[in-house]
């Protein structure tokens, strides 16, 4: 197995997963949001988005709190600070797969066309 798959291949496979690596990412751009905001952002149905968040709170990545707004239930969703330390691994993993792309002879025009978000730095969150 070459080195490029070897780092594929030891990312983190609870997020890898592309709906989960979305949820992850909006999660870690706030400190809590409610259901129904990941459910507009994904575009996920319900019991898709509701699986998925499942999986997440079972890994300890997500905390989910059913609280009520006045007599509405509202469900509240926060990512743990196991989920912060996993996902900023998996972005470390990521970035590495690609260096090691670039290492073993992509050409640095191509390497570009791969930047992405989820490989840049964030600040502000912790």
């Amino acid at each position: 197995m070459n080195e490029q798959l070897r780092a594929i291949s030891q990312l983190n496979r609870v997020i890898h997963e592309p709906a989960r690596l979305m949820i992850i990412g909006l999660l870690a751009g706030v400190k809590e949001c409610d259901f129904l905001y990941l459910l507009h952002e994904t575009e996920m149905n319900k019991g898709n988005l509701s699986s998925h968040l499942a999986r997440l709170e079972e890994a300890r990545y997500v905390e989910i709190e059913k609280t009520y707004r006045g007599k509405v239930p509202q469900t509240l969703l926060r990512l743990t600070r196991s989920g912060r330390v996993a996902f900023d691994e998996y972005r470390k993993g990521l970035k590495a797969a690609f260096l090691t792309a670039h290492a073993i002879g992509t050409r640095p025009a191509d390497m570009k066309k791969l930047k992405s978000p989820l490989l840049e730095s964030r600040s502000g969150c912790g």
